[in-house]
């Protein structure tokens, strides 16, 4: 078969996993119940819908938010007494999305999914709290505890690269600030966040400040059999007023804006990386060879473009944008042919604004939570079928 056909073929199929259309949902009904270690709070949906969650504290408040749809539901008729939800309230903000706000009495531990329909029920939005206090003792405790060892499928592989390190300081802000230090910080905290849930390993690149040559950044996540590798940047930009957070992911062809391609070109240096190296295809006649390798690496991008909508949809609600699409160039640290993989720029140090929130503590976390919520929600949509979500998944759908 023509190799261009092939090629075809795989980009046809990555088109249909791009995510869905999610215009007119209508939130129909709410239902609350409770269990002894967790309280479920579920939406019905008249169709699927894209959302995101984020948690404020003073006061304590989780936020959901659901793009294209409409609430014609009634929050009155839930019972919220003896539970962590003090109330709810909904209300639309952008354009025609709405926005669900719990009030919390205190901080609580988050487990979302959307369900397809099944038995006879349509969608559902399900999001299981536990409140922080109950933290040991419930399902979501940190994954340290022994009993939380013990489940019948594999954890999901994150791979977290800092960005540059050592002798290698990245961008530096104005008033001094090193690239380097700040995405350390974020790293940890992500793969901190990371650890506590249930379901998922973290592995970090480097977690002190040493230098890693690209190509030994991509061997560890292909060491560590990654599900997903992100590396993060806060990075210079030519024009000092360029700010917000951007996402990439590998493009073979060219470079999706100019920004992108400087963005690969100052990240790549002279470290770059040749993608055949990572296959072991050398046995393989040349033609095959390219074609395996051309299968693969455009899977890994349809995928690598999911997980960076769904990134950078979870910024969205933290900070600024500053490229409101994926991104894609020919990120040296990105061409791992197997693994799907994002280059996240959560601002620009060179932007005296973006600069001064990326070296406060509160915002370093804001940035590691909506790093966490945006794959969590990659992987509860693409759950690999060996992992524990995927499980996890089928013996929920038996219970709603």
């Amino acid at each position: 078969m023509h190799r261009r056909h092939l090629l075809n073929l795989i980009l046809a199929g990555a088109a249909f996993a791009l995510p869905f259309s999610v215009s007119a949902t209508q939130i129909r009904n709410a239902r609350l119940w409770r269990s002894d270690d967790k309280l479920r709070l579920v939406f019905d949906l008249s169709g699927p819908v894209r959302y995101k969650t984020f948690t404020l504290s003073a006061p304590e408040r989780l936020i959901i938010d659901l793009n294209g749809a409409s609430w014609i539901g009634d929050f009155s008729q839930l019972s919220l007494n003896d539970s962590v939800i003090r109330s709810i309230r909904s209300g639309r903000f952008g354009q025609g999305d709405t926005r669900i706000v719990l009030d919390l009495s205190d901080p609580v531990l988050l487990n979302s999914f959307l369900l397809a329909p099944h038995d006879g029920q349509g969608y559902r939005l399900v999001l299981d709290l536990v409140s922080a206090k109950q933290a040991p003792v419930a399902p979501m405790v940190p994954r340290e505890t022994p009993a939380n060892k013990v489940h019948p499928k594999r954890d999901i592989i994150v791979v977290v690269d800092p960005g540059h390190g050592g002798k290698d300081p990245g961008a530096v802000g104005a008033k001094g600030e090193r690239e380097k230090d700040v995405v350390l910080s974020i790293a940890q905290l992500l793969a901190k966040r990371l650890k506590k849930e249930k379901g998922f390993d973290v592995k970090l690149v480097r977690n002190d400040d040493f230098f890693l040559p690209l190509r030994k950044r991509v061997d560890i996540a292909r060491q560590h059999k990654a599900d997903m590798f992100i590396s993060v940047h806060a990075d210079a930009a030519p024009r000092l007023s360029a700010s917000g957070a951007s996402v990439y992911c590998l493009s073979e062809g060219g470079a999706t804006s100019a920004t992108a391609r400087f963005m690969a070109q100052r990240e790549n240096g002279a470290d770059l990386l040749g993608a055949t190296s990572l296959l072991n295809l050398k046995d393989k006649d040349p033609m095959l060879a390219g074609v395996i390798l051309d299968m693969s690496m455009n899977a890994t991008i349809a995928a690598s473009l999911q997980l960076g909508n769904a990134v950078l949809g979870s910024l969205a609600g933290i900070t600024s944008l500053h490229q409101k699409r994926v991104e894609q160039a020919g990120f040296a640290v990105l061409k791992s042919p197997d693994v799907p993989s994002i280059l996240v720029e959560t601002g620009f140090i060179s932007n005296a604004r973006d600069s001064q929130r990326l070296v406060t503590a509160r915002h370093q976390q804001a940035v590691a939570d909506g790093l966490f919520e945006g794959l969590q929600r990659y992987f509860v949509k693409n759950p690999p079928i060996d992992s524990y979500i995927a499980w996890q998944q089928q013996e929920q759908k038996a219970q709603v």
